[in-house]
């Protein structure tokens, strides 16, 4: 059952890590591997990171100048309540279907934005999926989001 309907804002890819992430127009996802091109892509949990417009707005007012793919997030989402979501929860965006495995990071080291502002949102706001179905997204696509099912003892 779909809770709530978004739209998908920026796609962003890296080849490095530790870096903020560039925006594309389209890319290719690949199942259970991650983004096409995108050095976090891999045969582990955390194949697609994912950040609410948000939380981005929320650093912008804290006085960061920040934009999509600023956090080394893949998917900037808006209309979906991004820091509410649960592992289990699934995310459609056209053919791709994405499993929610891990919300928020530990960061180890500050990252710029930390330095620049005290905060930064990524390790209790983002969330991170693995790709259940891959396809090709497309900034401007609508989003679907879905709660997990939890089956009750019987």
């Amino acid at each position: 059952m779909i809770e709530s309907t978004g739209q998908l804002l920026a796609i962003s890819v890296s080849t490095r890590k530790g870096v903020r992430k560039t925006n594309v127009g389209q890319a290719n996802i690949i199942a259970d591997w991650g983004l096409e091109g995108d050095v976090h892509a891999g045969k582990w949990h955390r194949q697609v990171s994912i950040l609410a417009i948000d939380s981005i707005a929320t650093m912008r007012d804290l006085g960061a100048d920040v934009g999509p793919g600023d956090f080394a997030e893949n998917l900037t989402l808006g209309g979906i309540d991004i820091p509410h979501c649960s592992v289990g929860d699934r995310i459609r965006c056209g053919e791709v279907l994405l499993e929610v495995t891990q919300i928020g990071k530990e960061c180890h080291h500050r990252c710029a934005i930390y330095r620049q502002v005290g905060d930064c949102v990524m390790p209790r706001e983002g969330i991170f999926a693995r790709v259940i179905e891959g396809g090709r997204l497309e900034v401007g696509m609508a989003v679907d989001y879905s709660r997990r099912l939890v089956e009750s003892a019987a």
